[in-house]
């Protein structure tokens, strides 16, 4: 049973790993066996992650590029499959947050949302995908949201990036399973991080979010780890273009 979820000798590339869920998921998939690689836009950044994992006892290197641009991306895709190895795993977990009331948002801050949280998606699984085509195999797990299925005042930009990444996923899904390459997503809903610390430091939003909340809290970023090593690991063979909510049942009830 342990085979079924063992992911040794498996390269993982998680985007956006410096910080943040993208990290503890990196963690996770270390910690189950995988080669990790962590990307992040910032040098300094990521130098301390992988310094960090590294304590930890996890196979970790480092690739700075930005989920935007193709050919930063096809150059550092090559390079870990030449240095480290065939990338096996893709986290597509790179993501911003910009608030603002939708009448008054900024067009520069509407495209710089969907480019890095839906279309750096694209371009990323685009390059790495191509080995997995060659190889008839792969797992491309994209980070979604509590926010692909619901609404709330002031991101309506990055709900409807989180929206179309779910249908990217589907899309994805359709297009490459012939290939035996599984896609999925994992949406969390409410987790304390750096993107959320102004939310739950808020207490009238706290409190509505926790009576909201079935389980009647926020959610602790390493509850991710397990629906990752699921979507990343043998187990999940014939799933494929679905969405796991890790949000404590807030989308299952009113």
């Amino acid at each position: 049973m342990k085979e079924l979820f063992d992911l040794t000798g498996k390269v993982a590339l998680i985007t956006g790993s410096g910080r943040g869920i993208g990290f503890v998921l990196a963690k996770g998939l270390g910690q189950a066996g995988a080669k990790i690689v962590l990307n992040d836009i910032d040098e300094d950044r990521l130098k301390q992650a992988v310094a960090l994992l590294k304590r930890e006892g996890v196979d970790a290197y480092g690739r700075i590029f930005d989920v935007r641009k193709e050919k930063m991306i096809q150059e550092q895709v090559r390079l870990v499959e030449n240095e480290i190895g065939t990338i096996d795993i893709l986290v597509n977990n790179a993501g911003i947050q910009i608030r603002a009331p939708l009448e008054q948002f900024k067009e520069e801050s509407w495209r710089q949302i969907l480019d890095i949280n839906l279309t750096g998606a694209f371009l990323t699984s685009k390059t790495v995908v191509q080995g997995m085509i060659k190889r008839k195999s792969g797992k491309i797990i994209n980070i979604c949201s509590i926010q692909s299925e619901l609404a709330r005042p002031t991101i309506a930009p990055y709900a409807a990036s989180k929206g179309g990444l779910k249908m990217l996923t589907r899309g994805m899904a359709t297009d490459w399973g012939k290939y035996n390459i599984q896609v999925n997503g994992i949406a969390p809903g409410y987790f304390k991080t750096e993107m959320t610390k102004k939310l739950y430091e808020d207490e009238k939003f706290n409190a509505w979010l926790c009576s909201r909340t079935p389980a009647n809290r926020w959610g602790e970023p390493e509850e991710l780890i397990g629906a990752a090593i699921f979507l990343a690991s043998r187990a999940s063979d014939y799933v494929n273009g679905h969405i796991i909510y890790v949000d404590g049942g807030l989308l299952g009830c009113v």
